[in-house]
């Protein structure tokens, strides 16, 4: 429920595309949540929080993304807030791989999952893994009725606003200035 990344990338997409960009986001986001908790089931988070070479591959590659979507944003014109810099229109596949890269991208998610969950996993059961993958599912679940709210709300409140081009322009650009924030953030992140 806390503002990072993932929800910028919610409301971002709200505001642009309506509902179903949001959903689309949102969707990303918990697929990339899924892909966590799978690698945390087999280990692959633990790696992730031993070793700081493989730490700083993630975490380099999260926050020239997230900065690599923030510049896009910033860079982006009044056609913008329904297609790509480009002007070409942005599909909801689109939408979806990108949240699903800027949740995957993030290694403080990685360590969250790692952080958390074992905590509710028994020492002496027989099924770590899949006793893991249980827990991740039902926070995942949870996670996501989140994020459709927050993409429900986006959306309602960028309706009122839709009809500016100006106020459009502006909402694009703190949005992209959030994302090279973030990625700036995320750059910053020690291991450990």
């Amino acid at each position: 429920m806390t503002s990072g990344p993932d929800i910028a990338c919610i409301a971002g997409r709200s505001v642009q595309l309506g509902w179903r960009g949001g959903v689309a986001a949102a969707l990303g986001i918990s697929t990339g949540c899924l892909v966590h908790v799978s690698g945390g089931a087999i280990g692959l988070s633990a790696l992730l929080a031993a070793s700081s070479t493989a730490f700083a591959v993630v975490k380099w590659a999260g926050a020239a993304y997230l900065c690599f979507i923030g510049m896009m944003m910033l860079l982006s014109r009044a056609q913008a807030s329904v297609s790509d810099a480009g002007g070409s229109t942005i599909s909801l596949r689109r939408v979806f791989l990108q949240g699903a890269l800027t949740n995957i991208l993030n290694p403080k998610v990685a360590l969250f999952f790692l952080a958390f969950l074992p905590q509710f996993v028994s020492a002496d059961s027989e099924h770590k893994a899949a006793a893991f993958l249980l827990l991740g599912l039902i926070f995942v679940s949870n996670g996501t009725l989140w994020c459709l709210s927050v993409a429900a709300f986006a959306a309602r409140a960028a309706h009122r606003v839709k009809r500016s081009g100006k106020t459009l322009i502006w909402i694009n650009r703190a949005l992209g200035g959030m994302f090279v924030y973030l990625g700036a953030r995320i750059a910053l992140l020690q291991a450990g």
